[in-house]
């Protein structure tokens, strides 16, 4: 194998694997299928991998919804993980609840929770407890600054007010079976501190100055594609950054990065190996099915994963996923 030390060489991801004895990457299973269900948003976050906003209309079809609520029949698939965008806005968004909580999964609600103070989506926080969805919040900082800096003036504040109606309901109060988790990501072109260090300190700042609980914080990675992709390019950090996180590769995470046991489902149906491939239009190995109307479980769930340079993003330190960290920091 050809020696690669500079991440703007093509396959340098694939090249590190190789050292670790993990190239090809293959999945392990399907216990998730994460479906982003729309690109529309009431925010316009920097950023945002997936360039979400106001001015998006793409949005998954009645027939893409029911195909994907097919696949989820099978029982190897615990976990419905719905993102978007802000995924509230899809007008069928309280059917593709009630069908999964039919077949008894594990439902996951990617929110801003500011479109929860919205009109229209108030009443979503009422279905969200009565079908004891798990919420994901994102909140990039405990500090206004910060967090608005990334999302926009104001941002912030409203943050805290749909967590102060959400803890009202029961969302993050232990023992109601609640759960309000809180999505970390940097301000900048780092990489985000210890998540357990972190999370102490968003509960200490969060009770003691607004009175507010949460179940436990996520850190994630920021991923150089889509909008944080131009970020870097824009500020001149995009070179010192892919040099951070490929200097940060760390072997232990391989194991563990989600893609093993995932399936993303694009809003038109397309599959991909995680929502980043999604963004960059790489669907699943093409000796797999890469349309959800074409879903087969056991090809799917022994497929070679799609790799990039990207992928530094999820293996870097203590690692990313959507669920936060992959080992102990």
């Amino acid at each position: 194998m050809v020696e690669c030390n500079k991440f703007d060489i093509d396959g340098a991801f694939a090249v590190q694997l190789g050292k670790c004895g993990d190239y090809p990457l293959k999945a392990t299973g399907i216990d998730t299928l994460q479906m982003n269900i729309t690109r529309r948003c009431n925010l316009t976050c920097k950023h945002c991998h997936v360039n979400a906003g106001p001015d998006r209309a793409e949005k998954m079809s009645q027939e893409i919804l029911s195909r994907c609520i097919k696949a989820a029949e099978h029982p190897s698939i615990q976990t419905i993980d719905i993102t978007g965008g802000a995924p509230e806005i899809h007008p069928d968004i309280e059917m593709l609840i009630n069908e999964m909580e039919a077949l008894g999964k594990r439902i996951l609600v990617r929110s801003n929770l500011v479109i929860l103070l919205e009109p229209g989506y108030r009443h979503l926080m009422g279905l969200f407890a009565d079908k004891k969805v798990e919420l994901i919040g994102s909140l990039p900082d405990y500090r206004s600054q910060r967090s608005d800096r990334q999302r926009g003036n104001g941002v912030h504040a409203r943050i805290m007010e749909a967590m102060k109606e959400l803890n009202h309901i029961g969302y993050g109060v232990d023992g109601t079976g609640l759960i309000l988790n809180l999505m970390h990501n940097p301000a900048g072109a780092y990489l985000p501190a210890c998540q357990f260090a972190l999370e102490s300190e968003y509960r200490r700042v969060l009770h003691q100055e607004q009175n507010l609980f949460f179940n436990e914080l996520f850190c994630l990675v920021n991923c150089p594609v889509g909008r944080y992709l131009e970020y870097l390019k824009n500020s001149g950090n995009f070179h010192d950054y892919m040099q951070t996180l490929n200097k940060a590769f760390n072997s232990k995470t391989t194991g563990f990065v989600m893609c093993r046991k995932t399936v993303s489902v694009g809003w038109d149906g397309r599959l991909f190996d995680c929502d980043f491939n999604q963004v960059e239009n790489i669907t699943v190995n093409s000796g797999s099915p890469a349309h959800i109307s074409d879903f087969e479980f056991d090809l799917l769930s022994k497929r070679e994963i799609e790799v990039r340079n990207h992928c530094f993003a999820c293996t870097a330190g203590a690692g990313s996923s959507c669920c936060g960290t992959l080992i102990a920091d």
